[in-house]
């Protein structure tokens, strides 16, 4: 793997804008998408990744069985009253459209799992089209790990027909990243010949009497695609009627993907499977015997809250939020991302309807992967 400079091309804000990338800047003027590098891999490198994937996708669902079995919600922080519905969700067999798993690469060894981000993962229209469109412009004749649009839409396909039937309302939240993430999956949504509407999350309603979700015409919402965290659905005013059983609406991703999204499936994972080359050491309890080890809050997001502890120093994030850490940590062994010219970048393996699909990388001149981080883009050659 190699960190590649090149020249930006000349109107490359208004290329990123035409397929939904506007947010390609940060509100400081810095970049989000870096135009003048890129990172260059070879085909036993993506091997290497694509084979992580899938046994690191399939140890997951054996982490789920475990914890439904074992009834080990607790240690989750889920409250009581959702274990009915993740219950219910899983033996339903609800489908999932898409998933994140953020790996540290190592030269010459095994990816590493740092965390799955299995409920809302975001930079996704950044891999599936702009790099795509940017390699295509750059590199043409080159390859890309990267078969998420297509994977997508035939995804879209399979859930139809576990669905309820009628509209599925895809729902955001006023914000640009949301708004175009949502856009592009339910564009792959129409494609794959779904009928699908908007709606903004503020303006989901209930109807008492008809004990449904409705959108701002009364219309019932029965299924529904929402890039809201359930942690933050089980705290809001509808979060009652969450926990009933049957529930009132499919929600996309299923309510048994709460036990993927919470860092707490990774110390269920090292107790699982201690001998996979592809999982750092995480315990609940604290560090244990850990010499080296980053504390993560089981529910936090986007690097906030994160403490990266060493023999020589304490590493803290930039931002603090007092939403996150209050249903507990995990302790997770350190695992030193490498450099490239100043900066450590984490790759982002899409999983979309149990399969590998595809990478995007993120990058940041310090060891916490956050919202400051860029996305950068990448070939396959050799």
């Amino acid at each position: 793997m190699h960190r590649e400079k090149i020249a930006p091309r000349p109107d490359w804000k208004a290329r990123l804008e035409s397929v939904g990338v506007t947010y390609h800047t940060h509100e400081d003027g810095s970049p989000y998408w870096r135009e003048d590098a890129y990172y260059r891999l070879s085909m036993t490198e993506i091997l290497r990744i694509e084979q992580a994937v899938q046994k690191l996708q399939a140890m997951c669902i054996q982490a789920v069985e475990h914890v439904l079995e074992q009834d080990r919600f607790q240690q989750y922080g889920i409250p009581p009253a959702l274990v009915p519905a993740i219950r219910e969700s899983w033996e339903r067999d609800e489908v999932s459209i898409y998933g994140r798993f953020d790996l540290a690469c190592q030269e010459g060894g095994y990816p590493k799992l740092l965390e799955y981000n299995a409920d809302t993962p975001t930079s996704l229209v950044e891999a599936a089209i702009a790099q795509w469109y940017w390699l295509e412009e750059r590199f043409p004749g080159k390859d890309q790990f990267n078969s998420l649009h297509e994977r997508l839409v035939q995804a879209w396909k399979r859930a139809a027909g576990y669905l309820p039937l009628g509209t599925v309302t895809f729902l955001s939240q006023d914000t640009w990243e949301d708004h175009q993430t949502v856009a592009y999956l339910r564009d792959t949504a129409d494609q794959a010949g779904l009928s699908t509407a908007h709606l903004e999350l503020e303006d989901l309603g209930w109807d008492e009497a008809r004990r449904v979700f409705v959108d701002l015409d009364g219309n019932p919402v029965r299924a529904a695609f929402k890039l809201y965290p359930w942690e933050f659905m089980w705290k809001d005013a509808y979060g009652a009627m969450l926990s009933q059983v049957p529930r009132p609406c499919t929600f996309l991703e299923p309510a048994w993907k709460m036990l993927l999204s919470n860092k707490a499936l990774l110390a269920v994972l090292w107790e699982l499977f201690p001998d996979s080359p592809y999982l750092l050491p995480a315990y609940l309890d604290g560090p244990r015997d850990l010499s080296s080890y980053v504390r993560k809050p089981i529910l936090g997001r986007e690097g906030a809250n994160v403490e990266i502890h060493t023999l020589e120093r304490t590493l803290a994030a930039a931002e603090v939020r007092t939403c996150y850490g209050a249903e507990g940590y995990v302790h997770q062994a350190y695992a030193e991302l490498p450099e490239y010219g100043g900066f450590h970048p984490v790759l982002g393996a899409w999983v979309v309807d149990g399969e590998p699909a595809g990478m995007g990388i993120r990058e940041s001149a310090g060891p916490i992967t956050d919202d400051a981080s860029c996305f950068v883009p990448h070939i396959i050659e050799g």
